[in-house]
């Protein structure tokens, strides 16, 4: 059982960090709707012939959403001193997440050797900014994770002990649910 808990510094520190994040992912998205509104065609004519790949991000977009369940799940197994079914959870996110950044990955180096770079234009200039910000972001999530699955293996979390696991929860599923939003404007949109 938890009881009523302080609110934390990290937990603050947190919070004031997605909420510059989240300025900064207003102001990519809001550059790439001004982009994608002032063009008459879009993708423009000199890449109507790059297909961005729906299909496949559709799927990778369902095994990020799952991390982010297996993250929540992770926060309660720890508040009920479930420590073994922590550890668990923790490396399933850790897979999903790096699942989903070496399948990014590949669908970069595709993109590119069909000429859709970052050079290419504002269609790839846009997409690779306002794509790779957030794969970086994933990246630092899995960073983060990968330090909160050490301190879970060397005994550091109990169920009154686990500001770690609550701010990398916190940022894991703020990284999951910027992604759908993400999706859905550049990819079937």
């Amino acid at each position: 059982m938890t009881e009523n808990r302080p609110f934390s510094n990290a937990k603050l520190g947190v919070l004031i960090l997605l909420g510059a994040e989240t300025m900064l992912f207003v102001g990519l998205i809001g550059a790439f709707l001004v982009f994608r509104m002032g063009n008459v065609t879009w993708p423009p004519l000199s890449h109507v012939d790059i297909r961005l790949p729906n299909l496949l991000t559709g799927f990778n977009t369902l095994g990020l959403i799952i991390s982010g369940f297996t993250m929540f799940l992770a926060l309660r197994a720890v508040q009920q001193d479930r420590i073994k079914q922590l550890r668990i959870l923790l490396m399933i996110t850790g897979v999903l997440g790096l699942l989903f950044l070496v399948v990014q990955g590949r669908e970069w180096v595709q993109l590119i050797g069909k000429g859709l770079t970052l050079q290419s234009g504002i269609y790839g200039g846009i997409f690779y900014v306002l794509i790779g910000c957030h794969a970086v972001h994933v990246l630092g999530a899995v960073i983060w994770l990968a330090i909160i699955i050490g301190m879970a293996v060397t005994g550091k979390f109990s169920s009154v002990r686990y500001t770690g696991v609550e701010t990398c929860t916190i940022y894991w599923i703020y990284v999951v649910a910027l992604w759908p939003i993400l999706y859905v404007l550049v990819y079937l949109a």
